[in-house]
């Protein structure tokens, strides 16, 4: 590995309606990228992130001042080092988005640029040091986690960030695909799944985990709610339920979602 690139990602970036991945290069004056196509020839140009600077922050919170119509671009980031080889998986995926396991490998990379201007706008309002609980408006507060149920599944603060993984499951949603270890006394189980928080009746956060699925369990209640044979017939033809489902994610609350 060329260990000028151990630590660096290059940005990614596709329209809307297109399956064509392009590599980032810069920035034109109406905010939009710049790209080049994502071949070893190009490098020089790319983009460069370090994981631990603030480009990427400043690059999309302009994208997101000035471009016109930011809906048409979807972003991922992916390691430099193997570019190649990552660019192919989500081509790949991209191919049937609506699949689980590709979704999830879309998710693992994409980038939300309005996350990053929503966090200039939160620095530019609170020039104080805050802590992480103080300076977002996610649904769950940080400080809550208690961090060696992720431990025993073997999963890193670390990992949960560097996938975006974090925020999703602050924000009551499924992290992307991720590795995890379950041990049961002399056996070890290595496996991808998918995790979430949840709320216990005594106040307190589990971790949940959602092992892949060939096809979905539409005979099992669903945060109280059961599925008739409608439901059923939508979601395995179109993804989506058809129409606003009332769920409990705490006892005694209704909550009106779309599914």
């Amino acid at each position: 590995m060329d260990e000028k690139l151990k630590d660096k990602d290059v940005l990614l970036v596709r329209e809307k309606g297109s399956k064509e991945l392009k590599a980032v290069t810069g920035q034109n004056a109406d905010g939009t990228p710049k790209t080049a196509l994502p071949k070893e020839e190009n490098n020089p140009d790319f983009l460069k992130i370090d994981k631990h600077g603030n480009m990427l922050e400043n690059f999309m919170s302009n994208f997101m001042k000035q471009a016109k119509d930011p809906t048409r671009f979807e972003f991922f980031r992916v390691p430099a080092a193997n570019m190649e080889e990552v660019i192919r998986s989500l081509q790949e995926a991209a191919q049937k988005p609506d699949k689980p396991e590709n979704s999830a490998i879309l998710d693992m990379h994409r980038v939300e640029p309005e996350a990053f201007l929503k966090k200039q706008e939160q620095g530019q309002t609170q020039p104080q040091p805050q802590t992480q609980s103080q300076t977002t408006n996610n649904a769950i507060d940080e400080s809550r986690i208690d961090w060696s149920q992720f431990e025993r599944l073997g999963v890193s603060r670390e990992t949960l960030e560097k996938t975006n993984s974090l925020d999703k499951m602050l924000n009551r949603q499924k992290t992307p695909l991720i590795p995890i270890t379950v041990k049961f006394d002399d056996v070890t189980v290595r496996t991808d799944a998918r995790l979430s928080l949840r709320e216990m009746p005594d106040g307190k956060l589990s971790v949940s985990i959602h092992a892949i699925r060939r096809e979905p369990e539409l005979d099992r209640y669903y945060f109280g709610m059961k599925f008739n044979e409608e439901d059923k017939q939508n979601l395995r033809t179109t993804g989506n339920l058809g129409r606003i489902a009332d769920v409990q994610y705490r006892q005694g609350e209704t909550t009106p979602v779309l599914i």
